[in-house]
């Protein structure tokens, strides 16, 4: 069976012009983002996040684009610099300019109760 060269060329291109945009990927950057942070509202309270872990107010945890599962961040409130290390178990937000949504436990020690949204700088502390 003779197989001709341009069909094997032209299936190389096209396969790598797949977009690759639409698959789950992870980010084990370790650069520090600064952004808009939320929390979680207490109706997902119990319910299963991304990781399949149920979302508890009570744990330290957060929701992250990229950052792999597992990995541990360091949010901290730039106007007051207050912080609190919270661990990656959930994707989002999935709102523009949000970097990061916080658990109630985690909002109350940053201080973004009160405000709602947040200013924050997120930083890894280790990767899983």
């Amino acid at each position: 069976m003779k197989i001709d060269i341009s069909h094997i060329i032209i299936f190389i291109v096209l396969f790598l012009a797949i977009p690759s945009n639409g698959i789950a990927q992870t980010d084990k950057s370790t650069t520090p983002e600064e952004g808009i942070a939320s929390y979680y509202h207490d109706k997902f309270t119990g319910r299963p996040t991304a990781s399949g872990e149920k979302y508890d107010p009570k744990k330290f945890t957060a929701a992250h684009p990229k950052l792999p599962f597992g990995t541990i961040i360091k949010v901290t409130n730039i106007t007051t610099g207050a912080s609190a290390e919270v661990k990656v178990n959930d994707r989002g937000p999935w709102v523009k300019g949000r970097i990061v949504d916080v658990s109630r436990v985690a909002a109350e020690q940053i201080g973004l109760i009160r405000a709602g949204l947040l200013k924050v700088k997120v930083e890894v502390v280790s990767l899983p």
